[in-house]
């Protein structure tokens, strides 16, 4: 969807819920998703179009780019791929113990993070003959990562937060306690790198920053969103699709309820809500230049998360 003029629907959408919606670092035509079906699918998103569909032997939890013609994905069955894009192959690189939650391509580096239901995040060099680089154990089940230049974050389960710097994954900068109540679903880095945004299963979103001053951290703050009262009840939807625009710093929100809203998170505000979508929002991602929004409207498997 373009944020400045039309939305329109993908053509051929996946079949089953969709678990990630990724752009191209370099071109805003390409779009990822990855899916319930088993299936990674590629999209022309400006010509509507499907130029590769790559097929996985389970459920596909997570996708990324690492360049406009490289990508990878992590599968319920366990294995973390490579695909080409502009040949539509793929490769296998290596396997976790469980199901892998999440994969993240870090440019400073060179090397995919993946983070996995098994407790650790493994490092792959794509370009080696055996790509595992290194397995770093985590206390729970890692459920959501993002990682901007140096800065690695990962939230796992039991609301556990950790930074990492990528350069030593040996050492942890620092060990958090979400400050949000319920299950991280979803975890983004700020584009100002100074910090990250989270949200949660309970429908509200935390603005977190790394500095551990007391100045600094006055400066958080954490805001309810994404609930709805029907008659004398409140309900309350939980806050699955967090995405930053790079350009201009605002971010969108996407929740069970079908609501995407955005926000000025310096003037801690509400810019926009959507009409509401047909079904819960899964995913969410802004092109590299911040004139595209695509939003993953499926069902979204609350109750196949990945832990507690």
């Amino acid at each position: 969807m373009d944020t400045t003029s039309s939305q329109f629907e993908i053509a051929n959408p996946p079949s089953d819920g969709i678990s990630k919606v990724q752009f191209a670092p370099e071109d805003s035509s390409l779009l990822l998703v990855s899916s319930w079906d088993k299936t990674a699918t590629l999209y022309n998103v400006d010509e509507n179009t499907v130029k590769h569909k790559f097929e996985h032997q389970a459920a596909v939890l997570d996708c990324c780019f690492s360049s406009n013609d490289r990508a990878y994905t992590g599968s319920v069955d366990r294995n973390v791929r490579e695909l080409e894009l502009d040949t539509g192959n793929s490769r296998v690189l290596g396997s976790h113990d469980d199901a892998i939650k999440c994969v993240n391509w870090c440019s400073l580096t060179q090397t995919l993070f993946t983070g996995s239901w098994d407790k650790t995040i493994r490092t792959w060099d794509p370009r080696s003959a055996e790509p595992l680089q290194s397995t770093y154990h985590q206390p729970h089940k890692v459920l959501s990562m993002d990682i901007l230049d140096d800065k690695l974050v990962v939230a796992m389960g039991n609301r556990h937060i950790y930074i990492y710097d990528v350069r030593n994954m040996s050492e942890t900068l620092q060990k958090r306690e979400s400050s949000l109540k319920y299950m991280t679903r979803a975890i983004a880095c700020l584009p100002s790198k100074d910090g990250y945004a989270s949200s949660s299963t309970e429908g509200r979103v935390a603005v977190e920053y790394f500095d551990p001053s007391p100045e600094v951290q006055s400066k958080k703050y954490a805001f309810k969103c994404h609930r709805q009262v029907h008659g004398d009840t409140e309900v309350v939807y939980p806050v699955n699709g967090l995405a930053f625009n790079p350009v201009y710093g605002t971010f969108a929100t996407g929740g069970s309820d079908g609501i995407v809203n955005f926000w000025d998170g310096i003037n801690r505000k509400r810019i926009r809500q959507f009409p509401r979508y047909p079904d819960g929002i899964a995913s969410l991602a802004f092109s590299h230049d911040g004139k595209k929004l695509a939003i993953a409207c499926s069902y979204t498997y609350d109750e196949a998360c990945g832990g507690t």
